[in-house]
């Protein structure tokens, strides 16, 4: 079996593709370091075998530039190369 040129670059679209950077919502949880927020985003989830839905939370270090943002803010941010240990996305400014 031999794969021609066109079927390599469709494979490689449909890889870009996923890797598109998604936006994230959440609410900011601290601001007390420099430079970064840490965000928190509800999420809901199935439990595999009972099927009940329970709610989940996950903390991010978001980095941003401005010190606007106060505890309780709703900030939207994507996904980046890393900036350092823990911190690997940034606010998207509006």
């Amino acid at each position: 079996m031999t794969l021609n040129f066109k079927d390599i670059i469709k494979d490689m679209k449909d890889e870009k593709q996923e890797n598109i950077k998604k936006a994230k919502k959440g609410v900011v949880v601290s601001n007390k370091m420099a430079k970064t927020l840490v965000v928190a985003v509800e999420s809901f989830k199935t439990h595999p075998k009972y099927l009940k839905k329970y709610k989940s939370t996950k903390k991010y270090k978001v980095h941003t530039d401005s010190d606007k943002y106060k505890i309780g803010d709703i900030v939207e941010f994507i996904n980046t190369k890393p900036i350092s240990k823990d911190k690997k996305f940034k606010v998207v400014e509006k």
